[in-house]
């Protein structure tokens, strides 16, 4: 890895300088081992004139992108993960904006530190709700692309899960294996992926620091995926959770007003493998009919049944 690389990332990732971006530019020349837990430079939060993408780098071949919230109050993350032959992106935004430049941008760099390496970009989706695949069409005709369907078949399919819900998937970027949680009971298609080179698990809408939103007649798969996920992390080391959007403030149990335009003092935007145990006493325990449960860093929060 070159200095020359880590330095136009840096100036080309962030959208202004920040000290935590050079310390963590540091440590990687310097060889250091990474953070115990994620530590990013704010995020666009709305409360300012701001850029509709913003990235930060976790490592030279993992990206976060956050969408603004002045382009949409969802405001959702995506995730871009790079192996030797593949590249993973989840979600494509909530619309609004065009996120395909952003992430070309992104693989354009990355192939310039890889001797111009061909990557072929897998998009998928941490579920198939409107504000995670708004911007599929914008890949839809982009050479060396695959689009990966939004049903829960479409799903197991491409990740060879022959037994979904219960199988734990695996798919390898070329180097780089990831393993894909089925999660469904917030929308049926749900997942999560777990990448163990960073020890991060990317956990879309069922766990992050907000409002986990579940449909009362799905009560019970959202409880039984709950323990799946409990039953995964004791087998594989979780460093952190990085979920698909921010709705809490940095007060315990505080969330923001739906569809809030703007989120100052924003909670940070990883959970800590604890929440996981939390999540699933939580469920477990409900009462029946469900109620509102607020906890520190999320909430667990009934809706009505989506219509069909």
């Amino acid at each position: 890895m070159s200095r020359s690389f880590l330095y136009r990332i840096e100036r080309r990732v962030l959208t202004r300088p920040r000290p935590f971006a050079r310390v963590l530019v540091a440590s990687l020349l310097l060889g250091a081992a990474p953070a115990p837990f994620p530590r990013f430079a704010p995020w666009i939060d709305g409360t300012a004139d701001e850029a509709e993408t913003q990235v930060q780098r976790i490592d030279p071949d993992t990206f976060v992108i956050r969408q603004s919230v002045r382009t949409n109050f969802e405001a959702p993350f995506l995730y871009l993960l790079f192996g030797r032959d593949r590249a993973l992106l989840i979600d494509t935004g909530a619309g609004g904006l065009r996120v395909r430049p952003t992430v070309d941008r992104l693989i354009a760099t990355w192939r310039g530190a890889h001797a111009n390496r061909t990557v072929r970009l897998i998009v998928a989706h941490s579920h198939g709700h409107g504000d995670h695949h708004a911007g599929d069409g914008e890949f839809a005709d982009r050479p060396d692309t695959q689009l990966v369907g939004l049903s829960p078949g479409a799903v197991a399919a491409f990740f060879g899960i022959r037994d979904w819900p219960e199988q734990v998937g695996r798919y390898d970027l070329g180097g780089r294996v990831l393993r894909i949680v089925p999660t469904p009971g917030h929308e049926p298609a749900h997942i999560m992926v777990y990448d163990a080179r960073t020890r991060l698990l990317f956990s879309g809408d069922m766990l992050y620091p907000g409002r986990l939103y579940v449909p009362r007649d799905q009560t019970a798969v959202f409880r039984a995926s709950a323990d799946r996920l409990a039953r995964f992390a004791r087998q594989y080391p979780v460093r952190a959770l990085l979920g698909a959007h921010v709705e809490m403030t940095r007060t315990p149990s505080q969330d923001y007003a739906m569809r809030a335009p703007a989120h100052p003092d924003e909670h940070g935007l990883a959970l800590p493998p604890a929440a996981i145990d939390e999540l699933q006493r939580a469920v477990a325990s409900a009462s029946t009919p469900a109620e509102i449960d607020r906890h520190a860093d999320f909430i667990v929060y009934p809706v009505a049944p989506r219509a069909p």
